[in-house]
């Protein structure tokens, strides 16, 4: 998936001058997930931190699992979770701002997000999308130094787990007994 979203933002990564490195931890436990919609968190991440990072510099996309998330109430599972962190080295976003960052429609710099094409919703929609697969989504940034978007996804449940749970549902369900439960997919690099 992480390679997928570096392929499709070389191009502007290029243009920019911005070099996209992934770093994904060998051996990573696959999460539960939709993988379009995962897809598009981390495209809108990777290309807020292509256009609101340094041009010319670099652009990293960290994947651990980790044992505790560092995001305020939420907290992860007995597995740990799964981290994906997107660093870039910009301006940062003074402190005041971040409470906010995940509104729609709000933008730090009116006028730079015009200029490069921003609408204020890319945010929004990562926070979305993450509160729908029960994960958090944690923003640290040092103005002057860069900021780091940092998703937790639970993992998947070991095969062990997930095949007592399937023998013990009725025939059709899913885990939670809807329809649109989310499918296992795995967060690695290639």
């Amino acid at each position: 998936m992480l390679a997928n979203v570096h392929n499709t933002l070389a191009w502007q990564a290029e243009k920019r001058g911005v070099t996209v490195a992934i770093d994904a931890e060998d051996g990573l436990p696959p999460v539960i997930g939709d993988g379009d919609e995962l897809t598009q968190v981390f495209l809108n991440l990777v290309d807020n931190a292509i256009k609101y990072g340094d041009a010319e510099g670099t652009v990293s996309v960290e994947a651990r699992q980790v044992a505790e998330a560092q995001a305020a109430g939420w907290m992860a599972g007995k597995d740990g979770a799964v981290a994906v962190s997107v660093v870039d080295r910009g301006a940062g976003i003074p402190r005041e701002h971040l409470p906010r960052l995940t509104e729609r429609f709000y933008r730090v710099d009116k006028a730079r997000s015009r200029e490069l094409g921003g609408t204020g919703l890319g945010l929004a929609i990562v926070k979305h999308i993450v509160n729908r697969h029960r994960g958090a989504l944690a923003i640290d940034s040092t103005p002057g130094e860069g900021s780091t978007f940092t998703v937790y996804l639970q993992p998947a449940p070991v095969a062990e787990d997930a095949a007592l749970k399937a023998a013990a549902q009725p025939a059709g369900d899913t885990a939670s007994g809807r329809a649109d439960e989310p499918s296992e997919i795995p967060v690695t690099k290639s």
